[in-house]
């Protein structure tokens, strides 16, 4: 036994060293052509340890975010070419990429105020920014509601910020920002609502799962999670290797899982390497602690309903992560499961498709006695391009109810994306059509065609959906949600 064992370590070892060694050759077999934007440490940045010195509050965190972006404007912009062929840069001043020529730089935090209706925290994903829930948070303020879209540490300046951010960094901007709403609702806690986008998901089930462990306040009223980060690739894991080889000589590229050029305002292309570590430290961590709380009973009626809005394709996350890592977990209730299928009319005239997810929601829409209600949207038959809404509610056997929502598939189009679902298709960056004014960047339905090779952006960039054609259903029941605390979801 004693040998065998030796042997298997012995194998494990001999197998990471050749990862690491791999991992190295890769890293030193080329590096890309890195810019201050990759390279300067903006340190204005907000940390938790700040949260424990000199910012206090959300006050003071906004008033650190004002010297962030002056420092990011000298050490950035000021030493940043200008001119023709630095139009597509976000960094050259004056560029139609620049988001500092908006009427709103949507990459900072944005505060909302409202009538006293309750209260709602937005939270973006991982590289992305406050622009992201954007058209959610404005939509939700029509109604009344108080709402603060929270700039997240290392992101809305530049894409070195992530080098050096912590998730727990994010977390403690997170509890600066529910603080300052609830002191806001003059002692009505019942109503701050968060809602969150990617890893912006995985922030709120933390700051959820420590307001029901008593570390924190207040529980929130309810959940709104859109593409949620519940559980990541196991590769990711090697991001944290990866990223402490990056201190080597000759190994800075190691710091980065992609380099790109930075032509988008609100997002960042390139993707730090820590990025995707604290990723998957985050979804560990969460997924760790729901499944040790999933069996007390003290959590059976606190924890706060959840509505899950998900593509059934995601290249980033995956939907039975959702399910069973999450929604199975919790005590049975008003949470529910929105999924968007795949444009089935295209699916069945087309050959291309590596894989259909066609297994998982079957299993949802067949499966008696689920904890959760499940809304599937597809088409209407497979000849038809229109699209409703079948709703099966929690414990059912069967659906209930198919909802006609006025809307078709758009030509072409044949599933929306991990970073689709919260942009409406009139989004002026990513959306459907460009604006008429062409004075800024349109990133939306691009028909860019030539020669593979000849483009500095990837072939799948070019091809990821990036905006919802059935926005309009999620905004409406988002609203209804978070209106009601989830009480209806049924």
């Amino acid at each position: 036994m004693r040998t065998k064992l030796l042997t298997i370590l012995s194998g494990s070892g001999v197998a990471l060293l050749i990862l690491v060694a791999l991992i190295c050759l890769k890293g030193c077999s080329g590096s890309p052509s890195l810019q201050d934007w990759h390279t300067e440490k903006l340190n204005e940045e907000f940390t938790a340890e700040r949260s424990d010195k000199d910012i206090h509050d959300f006050k003071d965190y906004l008033l650190l975010e004002d010297r962030l972006f002056r420092q990011l404007d000298k050490k950035i912009y000021a030493n940043t070419e200008s001119g023709t062929e630095q139009q597509l840069n976000r960094y050259s001043s004056g560029s139609l990429a620049d988001p500092r020529g908006r009427e709103i730089n949507w990459n900072r935090s944005f505060e909302l105020a409202g009538n006293g209706r309750g209260a709602v925290l937005l939270l973006h994903g991982m590289s992305d920014s406050p622009y992201s829930l954007r058209a959610i948070g404005l939509a939700l303020n029509r109604q009344g509601f108080h709402v603060i879209g929270l700039r997240l540490p290392g992101h809305g300046t530049a894409p070195s910020g992530l080098r050096y951010s912590s998730w727990q960094d994010m977390a403690a901007a997170v509890e600066l920002a529910i603080n300052h709403m609830n002191a806001a609702q003059t002692g009505n806690t019942e109503e701050i609502h968060i809602i969150g986008y990617s890893t912006g998901a995985s922030l709120a089930l933390d700051f959820t799962l420590k307001a029901l462990s008593g570390v924190t306040q207040p529980v929130p009223a309810s959940l709104v999670l859109i593409s949620p980060a519940i559980r990541i690739h196991g590769a990711a894991g090697l991001a944290g290797l990866k990223n402490g080889l990056s201190v080597l000589p000759g190994m800075g590229s190691m710091a980065w899982l992609s380099v790109m050029d930075e032509f988008d305002p609100y997002k960042y292309n390139s993707f730090a390497t820590n990025a995707g570590s604290q990723v998957h430290a985050i979804t560990t961590d969460v997924d760790r602690r729901l499944h040790a709380s999933s069996g007390q009973p003290v959590n059976a009626g606190r924890f706060p309903p959840i509505l899950v809005f998900k593509s059934t394709v995601d290249s980033t996350v995956t939907t039975d992560a959702v399910v069973d890592n999450l929604l199975n977990r919790l005590p049975a209730a008003h949470n529910e499961l929105v999924l968007f299928d795949i444009n089935r009319q295209s699916a069945i005239k087309s050959t291309l498709m590596v894989s259909d997810p066609a297994p998982l929601t079957v299993r949802l829409m067949e499966q008696r006695g689920l904890p959760f209600a499940v809304t599937f949207i597809t088409n209407e038959s497979p000849e038809s391009m229109a699209v409703v809404a079948r709703h099966k509610p929690m414990g059912a056997i069967e659906i209930s109810t198919v909802e006609a929502l006025g809307s078709t598939w758009p030509r072409g189009v044949i599933s929306l994306s991990h970073v689709a679902l919260p942009f409406p298709p009139d989004d002026p960056l990513y959306g459907h059509f460009a604006p008429l004014d062409d004075g800024f960047i349109f990133l939306g339905d691009l028909a860019i065609k030539g020669e593979h090779g000849l483009l500095n952006i990837p072939a799948d960039w070019l091809l990821r959906m990036r905006y919802n054609p059935f926005y309009s259903y999620l905004e409406n029941r988002m609203i209804d949600w978070v209106d009601d605390k989830g009480g209806q979801a049924d």
